[in-house]
């Protein structure tokens, strides 16, 4: 019989936070694969687990997957870890899994701990949407693109950051968020974890005074749609009413269509759209 590949989520810092399961499965499975071996080894030690480990992390993923799904294929059952929380948030594991997935072999995900849904519980702002962006890129380029994007994002945000990177991150999304309410959380289930409920420039103002340590995870308002309509509203009553019908007519829309947006977009009636234009 084929062998199962188990998603098994690790502690992000608490160690009791490791489920009866995810134990069972790390002892009973052939094979642990490990974003970081010298780092998963202590929490293997601690519970006295001896199975067997080799290395998956950002630089092999491709060829080790193949790999390991040969091993699969011959009837192991393998796990992954990641370095703390859920395999394939953020990292590597996502390959796998997709690949896991055009061979034909079974993938199952042992939940536990997870930083980005930890933080947004904690974090006091709106936890019924959100958008989970990880860690920014580092291209100057493609990070423009995405604080762009971000700038309109109605769900709560949720980012990760190092340290030593987070004032430089702060004053980025100052820049193009505005003041918006932030929570920013810090060593997670550990002994000093906090939760800062501030703003953006209240964060920036803070560590740029004290040295943030431990990794962080930034919880972000999203953006009032209230106040998006009021701006959009304010946009087309720049234009008279056969520009902003133009505007639609432009990027091909038949001219009954335009008349419906026109009238929804000003709150007006499409009969008044019609007579203003004749």
């Amino acid at each position: 019989m084929q062998g199962k590949l188990y998603l098994c989520a690790t502690p992000i810092g608490n160690l009791e936070d490791i489920t009866m399961r995810v134990l069972r499965i790390l002892k009973e499975v052939d094979l642990i694969a490990a974003e970081d071996t010298r780092n998963s080894i202590k929490l293997l030690n601690h519970f006295d687990i001896k199975t067997p480990m080799t290395s998956y992390h950002e630089y092999n993923k491709i060829d080790k997957a193949h790999y390991l799904i040969e091993q699969m294929r011959d009837g192991k059952n393998i796990a992954l870890i990641t370095d703390a929380g859920t395999p394939g948030i953020s990292d590597p594991g996502e390959e796998l899994v997709r690949l896991c997935y055009e061979a034909g072999v079974e993938v199952t995900s042992l939940p536990g701990p997870a930083a980005c849904i930890t933080a947004l519980t904690l974090s006091g702002l709106s936890t019924r949407r959100f958008a989970f962006e990880a860690f920014l890129p580092s291209d100057k380029k493609e990070k423009k693109e995405v604080l762009a994007e971000l700038e309109g994002e109605t769900r709560t945000m949720i980012l990760y950051e190092a340290p030593h990177r987070l004032v430089r991150t702060l004053e980025e999304l100052f820049g193009v968020l505005g003041n918006r309410k932030i929570t920013v959380c810090r060593e997670l289930t550990k002994k000093h974890e906090t939760a800062f409920v501030t703003t953006i420039e209240g964060a920036l103002a803070h560590y740029k005074e004290v040295d943030p340590r431990g990794e962080c995870v930034l919880v972000i308002e999203g953006r009032s749609r209230q106040e998006i309509r009021e701006e959009a509203r304010k946009a087309w009553e720049e234009l008279t009413i056969e520009e902003h019908m133009k505007r639609y007519l432009d990027i091909g829309m038949d001219k009954k269509e335009a008349m419906k947006c026109v009238a929804k977009d000003r709150g007006i009636s499409k009969r008044d759209v019609y007579q203003e234009l004749i």
